[in-house]
């Protein structure tokens, strides 16, 4: 057949090459569009005091940027701000540049996101954690207290002493929302439930002071408590040491933590800053973008709580059961978790 004296074969390997030519030429078109598509997008995150790798709530955020930029090859700029003057003169770099979307992180950005917007109506921009009201700004505030419950529960089931602590980092009412969900969940469990509660400071120095927040962590190990859960960003860190140190048991939050210290990290309440800097540089590639602002709970899939093989043998059926039936009474509206922000009152 390779031989054929009437030609036909190579006519037909000849309309195949061409088929093939065409094929390639369509393809590297598409390729071209895709990149032409992909260089339309310049997304940038602006992280918040205590940096990128403060395995906490910076670093979640820092995950989803690079989980984007592997799954799309879109890269990202980023920055880590050293002082609460640099977050405007950031953003405005970034605008400058050319960058958007531009997703801020922190309830601190706020007055800087508002202002640089204004300035940039065409750029889009995102914060975490608070509502900036601007036609270009996406704005993502997660419902901290309904994970903050569950872990509460494990916490009080785990104690052997029937006293748990809390160590907040920033003392701001975001922050002692954490720590209401969290005592909720607890006295849900024990009534007679003992919840000791520290603050770190009331500067953005408190998100980064592991060696206060392990001393805080001492002093209420000191008073009996053997579970304590911290929402204190890098200072958790301390925390968590602390814990491992005494043979007690910490609570992570934002990012997994659990393989920080396994069999001493009881669980982390998971906060998902990393979706929410995932969808905005995703909308944006995708032409979907959307500003205004949106809640994020047990519900939408914000926040969680963590299990895996870190410690898992720290959480008994019974445990898990318990906090499977909160998680759903919870998303039904059949238990109701008092919002520390809505009425600045804590009433456990």
């Amino acid at each position: 057949m390779r031989n054929r004296p009437d030609g036909r074969l190579k006519v037909s390997e000849d309309i195949q090459v061409k088929k093939l030519l065409t094929i390639s030429v369509a393809l590297a078109g598409v390729a071209f569009s895709t990149a032409t598509m992909a260089a339309d997008i310049k997304p940038a995150v602006l992280y918040d005091l205590g940096g990128k790798f403060d395995k906490s709530f910076n670093e979640a955020a820092y995950t989803g940027a690079e989980k984007f930029t592997a799954d799309t090859g879109v890269a990202y700029r980023d920055f880590e701000i050293q002082n609460d003057s640099q977050r405007e003169q950031a953003l405005r770099n970034f605008a400058k540049r050319g960058q958007s979307p531009i997703v801020a992180i922190g309830f601190s950005q706020a007055n800087a996101v508002e202002k640089v917007a204004k300035e940039f109506p065409d750029t889009q921009f995102a914060i975490v954690d608070m509502v900036v009201d601007l036609p270009n700004v996406r704005s993502i505030v997660f419902k901290e207290h309904e994970g903050s419950y569950i872990v509460g529960m494990l916490a009080a089931m785990a104690s052997e002493t029937g006293k748990v602590g809390f160590i907040g980092g920033m003392d701001i009412p975001l922050i002692r929302k954490f720590a209401c969900g969290y005592k909720q969940g607890a006295l849900a469990v024990n009534s007679d439930a003992e919840v000791f509660e520290n603050m770190t400071g009331t500067t953005g120095a408190a998100w980064n002071d592991p060696v206060k927040g392990g001393e805080l962590a001492k002093s209420q190990f000191d008073r009996g408590a053997d579970v304590v859960y911290h929402a204190a960003g890098g200072t958790g860190i301390g925390v968590l040491q602390a814990a491992a140190d005494a043979g007690k048991l910490g609570i992570g939050v934002d990012s997994n933590q659990n393989a920080l210290h396994p069999g001493s990290v009881l669980s982390s309440m998971l906060k998902r800053v990393d979706v929410a800097v995932y969808s905005a540089f995703e909308d944006a590639k995708n032409d979907a973008w959307t500003s205004g602002f949106s809640v994020l709970g047990l519900a939408e899939g914000g926040v969680d709580w963590a299990l895996d093989e870190n410690n898992e043998k720290l959480i008994t059926p019974e445990m898990k059961a318990a906090v499977d039936k909160a998680r759903a009474d919870i998303v039904s509206g059949t238990i109701t978790v008092h919002d520390y922000m809505a009425d600045q009152n804590c009433p456990f």
